[in-house]
């Protein structure tokens, strides 16, 4: 008995060291691949959002699936391209051209001179500036020489554009093979239910990405327009960053904000104020009319919620998860509505007893009368 026992304490000992070497070895895979299952998520999303074009323009204009996910993702790439000429090709040259002033900039910092220097005696941070002169110097005279951690920063962010464009043109691609085959894998019930989930999931996903990417061009577009106006130098790219900064739900705004009206108050204190009360506006007119306009028929989500989902996504995956954190919240509510409203109807009914359920009918348990012949 007592050797029975102890097999079995055994066999249980090792069935449990099993799943958690299991799931230690699952999640050392998912943490050694986790930059491909980021981009896997980020196609999926970018998949999602097109499919629905893909799917008109394959019933409107040609009959092949192929041709249209084609000319989808061609008529994308222009408009990235139109839009690339239009605003990179400026900021490329207004980069180019801080990074040769930056030295010019430190030296002047170091007398005295100049907005930084003005700055720098403003708040008494000359003595700071003082006993890290040599150290400020190399920092300025390396914004002007490539780096090889630059050059690799770049090609790896090519190379993550192009993967996370060639799985999503797949995605899109084989997305009728993929559908058809998961729903005769299951009844048509179940069928119904997923296909329901995939709608209402692609409407979230397209409504959001279009929506925040609408919303970050008008910020980014009204950033620049105010900062060309007060003279603050460098305006295009403090505009993109400010743009980038607002794809961010909740906090992007803000950080957004710091930085245009900080290049603002280096400037001059007359731009500085202007910039901040711009985007005290603004943020005004973003939380009140632009965002419930455009970002409230896509995703219905209560502020809480946002809030957290943003926060816990933006610590597991930093940029990426903050910026999916809203649509992977939306589809976790579509998930939770269909499958609570199931579970709801297979609630039994419970059955009427006592003297409180005369006035509700008779229950499954009363006793019904005798037959009038019996």
């Amino acid at each position: 008995m007592s050797n029975a026992d102890d097999r079995y304490t055994a066999r249980r000992a090792l069935i449990v060291i099993g799943l958690v070497l299991a799931t230690l070895i699952g999640l050392g895979l998912i943490w050694a691949t986790r930059r491909v299952l980021v981009w896997g998520l980020v196609a999926a999303f970018l998949a999602v959002a097109l499919k629905p074009l893909v799917d008109r323009v394959e019933r409107r204009l040609v009959r092949h699936r192929a041709l249209a996910t084609l000319l989808v993702f061609l008529g994308t790439f222009v408009l990235l391209a139109a839009l690339g000429t239009v605003i990179v090709l400026p900021l490329v040259d207004e980069v180019g051209r801080f990074a040769d002033r930056a030295p010019e900039l430190l030296r002047e910092a170091r007398a005295g001179r100049g907005p930084v220097g003005e700055v720098l005696n403003r708040f008494h941070l000359r003595r700071y500036a003082d006993a890290h002169a040599d150290q400020l110097q190399r920092y300025g005279a390396r914004l002007g020489q490539p780096a090889v951690g630059v050059v690799r920063g770049v090609l790896e962010i090519v190379a993550g554009v192009l993967t996370v464009v060639v799985l999503a043109y797949l995605m899109v691609l084989e997305a009728p093979k993929i559908i058809a085959g998961t729903l005769k894998l299951v009844g048509d019930g179940a069928a119904v239910r997923l296909r329901r989930i995939g709608q209402d999931s692609s409407r979230i996903i397209t409504g959001y990405l279009s929506g925040n990417l609408l919303i970050s061009v008008i910020c980014g577009g009204l950033t620049f327009a105010v900062l060309f106006v007060v003279g603050v130098p460098f305006a295009g790219v403090i505009a993109l960053v400010v743009a980038l900064t607002d794809l961010v739900p909740l906090v992007g705004a803000t950080i957004g904000a710091i930085v245009a009206a900080g290049a603002g108050f280096l400037h001059s204190p007359t731009a500085g104020v202007v910039v901040l009360v711009f985007f005290v506006v603004y943020q005004q007119v973003e939380n009140h009319l632009l965002q419930p306009v455009i970002m409230a028929r896509a995703v219905r989500l209560n502020p809480l919620t946002v809030l957290v989902s943003v926060l816990l996504a933006a610590e597991l995956a930093g940029l990426v998860g903050a910026l999916l954190a809203i649509p992977a919240a939306g589809i976790g509510q579509v998930l939770l509505r269909e499958f609570a409203r199931t579970g709801r109807q297979a609630l039994p009914v419970p059955a009427a007893a006592g003297p409180d359920a005369a006035a509700g009918g008779r229950g499954p348990t009363e006793e019904s009368p005798p037959p009038a012949g019996g």
